[in-house]
Parts: C-alpha cells; sequence; structure tokens
C-alpha cells in the first residue's frame, strides 16, 4: 500500500515555499508504542538532516556506535531506563521549511505527557514496530498503544496523522510485512474514522525512507517520510467563526481613572474569528456591549488579528474586564418567526452552557466517578466543574461504546458534566479552544484530564 491520500503540492502555500520562515514551520510529534524507535526516528531526522553538531555527537557514543535515541533523551531518568519519559522537543530545518519535534513517550504511565504534546501539534507521525507484530498474518491485530495514541491524535484535531511502519528490516520478509501491517493500519484508520495522510515503509536505524526515499524497498515508491513532512499542511485557524477571545491580561495604567495614556489593553491569543478596529462584542460574562476602538499585533502595531494570533484589544468605553473573561462578537437578531409578532431576541454568538456532554481521556491515578468536583480551566477562566455520569467508556481495542461507571487511568469515554456557572464551550469539532477544557483536582492540583466538548 501506497499513500493513503496523495498529498497534493499545494498543502503549502506558494508564498511559503522556501522561505523557511515561522509561517511554513510544522510542529509534529513522533508516539507509539514502548521502543518502537520513536526517539530513534527523530535521531536520524536530525543527523541527516545536518541538524546535530559534532560535539553533540560525540555525547552520545555507546561502545563507539552512535545512539541515536540518546539525541532526544535527555532526562537523566531516561537514558539509565532507555525509555523516554517527558517530551523533548528538538528543532531542525530543511531548504523548505523549519520542523518543531516532540519525542512523546510511548509508555502508557505517561499517556499524558503524549496528550500535552498533541494538543498543539500540526501533526502526528505514530510509529509502528514490525517486530511486534505477527506480521506474516493478514489479519493482525494492532498493539493497544499504537490505537491508543493514534484516537488521541485524531480526538484532539491533530490535522494530519502518518502512520510509519519501522524495523522493516528486521524481518525475513520485509514487502510482505509492510503489506499485511499497512493493510491493519487501513483498517483501523477506517474503522476508526481517522483521516490518514500517508504511511510509509522506514528504518531509522538505517536511514531508509527517513530523510531518503529508496525506491522498491518494501514494494513502495512513494516519498520519504521527511518528503511527506515538508508538504503536510499547518493546523487551519478557526478564523471562519465568529469572535472569541479570552482574556489573559489586562494591561492598566498607574491610575484607573487616568485615560491620558489611552484606555486598557486587553491581551490574549483570538480563539476564533478575525478582530479588527470597529467590531461590535460582548464581555462575558458579563454581557455588556462595546466596539472594538483598536486592535495591536503582538508587536504593537495597530492592524487586525486572525484566529491563533496574539492581540491586544481596546474598547471604545471603559467597561468590567477581568483575566478569565471572554470578549466575543456581539449578539445578533433573531430572525422573526412567521407567526411571531414579538420583537424577536438577540442570538449570542457563543451561548454560556453550564451542562456539557464531553469526551474525556482521564490523566489522574484515581479513576473519574460520579459526584467528583474538579476545577475546570477554559481559556484562562476557572469554574468548579461536577461529574454528573460517567455514560460510556470506550474500548481501544474495538472502539465499542461500553457502559460503565468510572474511567480509569489512561481511560477515554463520554461524560456529562455540570459547571458552576456558564462558559461560553462549543464542541471541540467546531472551535478548537472553546471546545476544550483541563479538570484539575482540587486538592493536589494536579492535571486529571483532558476533555472534548461533544
Amino acid at each position: 500500500m501506497t499513500t493513503i491520500n496523495s498529498i497534493a503540492a499545494s498543502a503549502i502555500p506558494s508564498s511559503a515555499r522556501g522561505q523557511n520562515d515561522h509561517i511554513s514551520a510544522l510542529k509534529f510529534i513522533t508516539c507509539g508504542s514502548v521502543d518502537d524507535g520513536k526517539s530513534t526516528l527523530i535521531g536520524r531526522l536530525l543527523v541527516d538532516s545536518k541538524a546535530v553538531l559534532q560535539d553533540h555527537l560525540a555525547g552520545v557514543q555507546r561502545a563507539g556506535e552512535t545512539d541515536l535515541a540518546l539525541l532526544t533523551d535527555g532526562l537523566s531518568a531516561e537514558r539509565e531506563q532507555g525509555i523516554t519519559i517527558d517530551v523533548a522537543y528538538r528543532y531542525f530545518a530543511t531548504e523548505e521549511r523549519k520542523f518543531i519535534i516532540g519525542d512523546a513517550p510511548g509508555h502508557e504511565q505517561y499517556t499524558r505527557n503524549m496528550v500535552t504534546a498533541a494538543s498543539s501539534a500540526d501533526a502526528a507521525v505514530v510509529l509502528v514496530d514490525a517486530t511486534k507484530l505477527d506480521w506474516k498474518n493478514p489479519h493482525l491485530a494492532l498493539l493497544l498503544q499504537t490505537r491508543r495514541h493514534s484516537l488521541l491524535a485524531h480526538l484532539l484535531r491533530v490535522h494530519s496523522l502518518v502512520f510509519a511502519v519501522n524495523k522493516l528490516d528486521a524481518v525475513d520478509n520485509p514487502e510482505l510485512a509492510w503489506q499485511h501491517i499497512s493493510a491493519a493500519l487501513a483498517r483501523f484508520a477506517e474503522q476508526a474514522g481517522i483521516a490518514v495522510s500517508a504511511t510509509v515503509p522506514v528504518s531509522a536505524l538505517k536511514g531508509w525512507n527517513v530523510v531518503d526515499a529508496q525506491p522498491g524497498w518494501c514494494g513502495y515508491d512513494g516519498p520519504s517520510l521527511l518528503q511527506i513532512l515538508e508538504l503536510l499542511p499547518n493546523t487551519p485557524a478557526d478564523t471562519g467563526l465568529p469572535l472569541a477571545f479570552p482574556v489573559q491580561w489586562v494591561e492598566k495604567f498607574s491610575s484607573s481613572a487616568d485615560t491620558t495614556q489611552g484606555r486598557r489593553v486587553f491581551w490574549g491569543r483570538v480563539a476564533a474569528g478575525h478582530v479588527a478596529a470597529g467590531t461590535p462584542v460582548q464581555v462575558f460574562p458579563s454581557g455588556q456591549i462595546a466596539t472594538v476602538a483598536q486592535v495591536l499585533d503582538h508587536a504593537r502595531r495597530p492592524m487586525g488579528v486572525d484566529a491563533g494570533q496574539s492581540a491586544g484589544i481596546v474598547l471604545d468605553r471603559e467597561v468590567d474586564v477581568s483575566r478569565g473573561d471572554w470578549i466575543v462578537a456581539a449578539p445578533t437578531q433573531a430572525a422573526p418567526a412567521e407567526d411571531d409578532f414579538d420583537t424577536p431576541a438577540t442570538v449570542p454568538a457563543w451561548p454560556g452552557r453550564r451542562e456539557l456532554r464531553t469526551t474525556v481521556a482521564w490523566m489522574d491515578n484515581e479513576p473519574l466517578v460520579a459526584g467528583r468536583v474538579y476545577w475546570a480551566l477554559h481559556g484562562h477562566r476557572w469554574v468548579k466543574a461536577k461529574v454528573q455520569r460517567v455514560v460510556h467508556r470506550l474500548d481501544i481495542n474495538t472502539l465499542a461504546e461500553e457502559d460503565a461507571s468510572q474511567l480509569e487511568p489512561n481511560a477515554i469515554g463520554h461524560v456529562d458534566l455540570l459547571l458552576q456557572e456558564p462558559l461560553p464551550a462549543a464542541p471541540f469539532g467546531r472551535a478548537r479552544v472553546l471546545g476544550s477544557l483541563i479538570l484539575v483536582d482540587t486538592a493536589s492540583h494536579a492535571t486529571a484530564g483532558a476533555v472534548l466538548v461533544n
């Protein structure tokens, strides 16, 4: 099997090609099961792209051989255990593009670290170790962690997913193994509803199909992994939506009554839509209406700002706005019904919701059960959230919804939440920022779960 979805040359705007600038930089993670070769693959990318200095290479020698995995396993505990625990980030560039790589841990115990890395990634490379599978069997079963990481990447709306079948050089019949494993990955992706950008056979140890293509190896004549990554698009921002802006910081002056320097500036990152001078807005939760007087970009230049970029907003009048509040598009008039003679009510752009049906990736050591109360972080706003009901648990092996009364560590399931106060939450599939929350334990203050609004 070759590339599942052909990657068009138009995936990157022509204006961004060859410029090697921040616009075209691709943030991607490598994930999969333990010892699938993730760290080795990244080491190969760094070495073959000439992104590693000679003195750095000299520091990762074992028995006279370069251990590519040590280029990313930076923690002393990782080097001692030979596994990746934390997410290690590395940077490199080719003539076409810049890359930011996150090496996510493969052990189930550190799935929470993988979720953290995936939440901000443009793409995920899921490594599959051919030597761990019954590759001679055309109906082989994939490893649990391969399925889990693929599902998590899908749930977190990672825009592009690539399967890299590794260690095919270590099996007796690489072509047969590639045929059976790639077919199994295709079946799983179709069953899970996961759009796969590409599937490629690689040998991270020998460098085959990693940076340079190895035509004909395993019966595969497609592009190398790096060539695929160079053409993957960045995650599109939620620009075609009404404005939503979580206030992160309020820039005040020496005296609250002093307006000689201008009004207060509300800083944050635009979550959805576009903001420019003249935009009518509403403050959530107070409901106050105002008009945007000026918008500053990250360099304090007055200009309109799109979703995904930082901005400072100045309103046309002084209103009560604090960190954690939202500045959203002003309500619009509702269309009058044919049999309604009353004045139509306004419709908020992002209505507040207290009851949420969610998908939760549970990361706490204690199980998630009904009745528990957690802190929920939405944008920059903290509210109390009570678990009303655990609806279903997702079986990672069958992808079936099972009745459950709790979610164990690293489980994924559907959960009903009741919030102490309304939030402008929206389905995650529609708006990334408005549809995501984090649950935090009220006692330990540890991150307990990643929440996606359904």
